[in-house]
């Protein structure tokens, strides 16, 4: 059995592309286009599946932006080591988002996966939820994943 969260056999996608919006590894580049992203819309992401005070109480909180550069560098870690995935949602090289594929602390699924989109985009957030577990399913090794807002994905062992 292997420790990492995913196998070494896993080629981790690093770009994915629908509907004029990409994905990306979230990293330090990132870091003034996110912080501008997440802080103009904290009211909307507590409302999104997964953010909600009970679920992340101390997510998201206003930081500064050398603090939220600390925070990218650590998933940019995660990601390096096959720990967790965070990916920023672009639309050209505005922000608009993120996704994150990581493992469930309380072992009932393979992995727990949450995304938000800005304020601005919330029309889109139900869409781009659907976008990213149909690659998810499609791509990613899980058998059980668990989706917020989507909830479990299908059982997929016996998929050749």
């Amino acid at each position: 059995m292997e420790d990492s969260f995913v196998p070494s056999s896993f080629e981790v996608p690093r770009f994915y592309a629908w509907s004029g919006l990409h994905l990306e590894p979230l990293g330090a580049e990132h870091n003034g286009r996110d912080y501008e992203a997440w802080m103009s819309s904290i009211d909307h992401i507590r409302s999104t599946p997964g953010f909600s005070e009970q679920e992340k109480p101390n997510w998201p909180v206003s930081m500064t932006l050398e603090s939220n550069l600390e925070d990218l560098v650590r998933h940019a870690r995660d990601f390096e080591e096959r720990k967790g995935f965070t990916y920023s949602i672009l639309d050209g090289d505005d922000v608009i988002g993120c996704i994150y594929i990581y493992p469930d602390r309380a072992a009932d699924y393979d992995a727990v996966i949450s995304s938000w989109v800005t304020e601005s985009r919330a029309d889109s957030d139900a869409t781009v939820r659907e976008a990213l577990s149909t690659w998810i399913n499609a791509l990613w090794p899980f058998s059980n994943a668990y989706y917020a807002g989507i909830g479990g994905t299908t059982d997929r062992r016996h998929r050749t």
